[in-house]
């Protein structure tokens, strides 16, 4: 049973950063990540082409978040709290414990530690306030930089499947990382 029960919406606090809900006013922000072909080259979800497509987004993780079957946070730098990624658990197996971990960053903020120490606090969340077991993340094996960072983080490969979804007019391969609460 969790501890967190998705009565107030959970804000995290890292040296740098300030994780929090993301709102309607973010929608620019997110355009900007979600329709910059750099950051989406391993996402397998269409590039948003208008602020419509962002705000149906943010709706999207309200709608996961309201059902209480997974949250997403705004990733901000502490000093200003724009929007300048976003991370989250999604896809709960709540009868096994287990979540999938997701996460995108604006390309000017890679290579500064930024979603290594994301991912360090919503772990943590998930672990001690969701009460989560295991944590799942499925990324495109050619993204080395994420590989690295689950890997650094104490993720072990589990699975890697050939060609096993179709995105973009292509089937793509899928590697599949998990952690384990006592890892």
């Amino acid at each position: 049973m969790p501890l967190y029960d998705f009565s107030y919406f959970p804000e995290l606090i890292t040296e740098r950063l300030y994780l929090r809900r993301i709102v309607k006013e973010d929608v620019a922000d997110l355009f900007v990540i979600r329709s910059n072909e750099s950051a989406m080259k391993y996402i397998d979800r269409p590039i948003a082409t208008s602020y419509d497509d962002a705000l149906n987004l943010i709706k999207v993780i309200d709608e996961v978040y309201e059902k209480k079957d997974g949250v997403t946070w705004a990733i901000c730098l502490k000093e200003d709290h724009k929007l300048i990624g976003t991370i989250g658990f999604w896809k709960m197996d709540k009868p096994n414990f287990r979540a999938e971990i997701g996460y995108i960053l604006n390309p000017t903020f890679h290579r500064k530690g930024i979603m290594l120490e994301s991912l360090k606090s919503v772990i943590h969340f998930g672990f001690n306030q969701l009460n989560l077991h295991s944590i799942e993340a499925n990324i495109n094996p050619v993204n080395e930089a994420s590989r690295q960072i689950l890997l650094k983080l104490g993720f072990v490969q589990e699975a890697y499947f050939r060609e096993n979804y179709f995105s973009n007019g292509k089937f793509l391969d899928s590697a599949i990382f998990s952690l384990v609460k006592n890892d």
